[in-house]
């Protein structure tokens, strides 16, 4: 039955342009953004993870950047240590050659005099950002290392603490005479035990540089594999969303052409009455 007032076939036309009307718009959105969860109506259960991972990427973040100024701080402080160290040795070849009795004792002490200076000095510039591992103000250093969410969703800080090796206190520089040949003997053990106090700090500290450089290596593809995993779970796949656009966009097409024919339907009642 064909009726003037109620047009069954354009009301059907007209829900199924709007049902693709609706659908091109989303996919544009889509395709806008570049996000197929862009809003929490999208997916309000993928939107919700998304948001705590972004979170947590920012967190790691943080804590890169924690780690970068700790394996910096260290760095300076392994090269202190070594470098006195390197002084130690020097000082230990004018130490031996004092032991001759015809030497000038007094040039070889002012030269270890000098090295003495050297250390203490190199102990002071040890630092960066205030923070000296090789002084006794200076201290231990505590350095966030990781943020880790247990399975209820509770985050707990982890640390890296690196510990002060305290050349000021540690290095008894007076121990080493040498004003005359059997004082500058004597003092060849305190020598050997000062170069190995000091090049057993220096390996600490090294040993606490690479724990620290691994762990930020480690954050670092911790943060990449969380950000690809929340671009799988929000992000739009294009080649997905080109392909459904072109189709809904001929299903528009067709859909105006399917409303016309059936908006044009009541005209063919005027065939009727002539």
């Amino acid at each position: 039955m064909t009726s003037i007032l109620t047009n069954n076939g354009a009301m059907v036309a007209l829900q199924t342009l709007s049902s693709i009307n609706s659908d091109l718009t989303e996919t544009q959105k889509q395709i806008s953004t570049g996000k197929e969860v862009d809003s929490a109506k999208d997916n309000s259960a993928i939107w919700a993870i998304s948001k705590v991972m972004e979170s947590d990427v920012a967190g790691f973040e943080a804590v890169s950047d924690s780690l970068s100024l700790g394996e910096s701080t260290v760095a300076v402080a392994t090269a202190g240590a070594e470098q006195i160290t390197d002084l130690l040795k020097e000082m230990k070849e004018k130490v031996v050659a004092a032991t001759g009795e015809n030497v000038d004792h007094s040039k070889l002490e002012a030269d270890v005099d000098e090295l003495k200076n050297q250390i203490t000095s190199v102990i002071g510039a040890s630092q960066f950002n205030g923070a000296n591992l090789l002084n006794t103000a200076g201290g231990d250093i505590t350095v966030l290392s990781s943020l880790d969410r247990d399975a209820s969703g509770a985050v707990t800080a982890s640390n890296i603490t690196v510990a002060s090796v305290d050349f000021e206190a540690g290095l008894n520089l007076t121990s080493v005479d040498m004003s005359d040949a059997t004082t500058a003997e004597a003092s060849i053990d305190d020598i050997e035990d000062l170069i190995q106090a000091a090049v057993d700090g220096a390996a600490a500290l090294g040993a606490s540089a690479a724990r620290i450089e691994k762990q930020n290596e480690f954050v670092s593809k911790v943060t990449d594999a969380m950000k690809s995993g929340i671009g799988a779970l929000v992000d739009t796949n294009m080649e997905e969303a080109s392909a459904r656009l072109k189709a809904l966009q001929t299903q528009q097409q067709l859909g105006v052409q399917a409303l016309t024919i059936a908006n044009s339907a009541p005209e063919t009642l005027q065939q009727l009455f002539r």
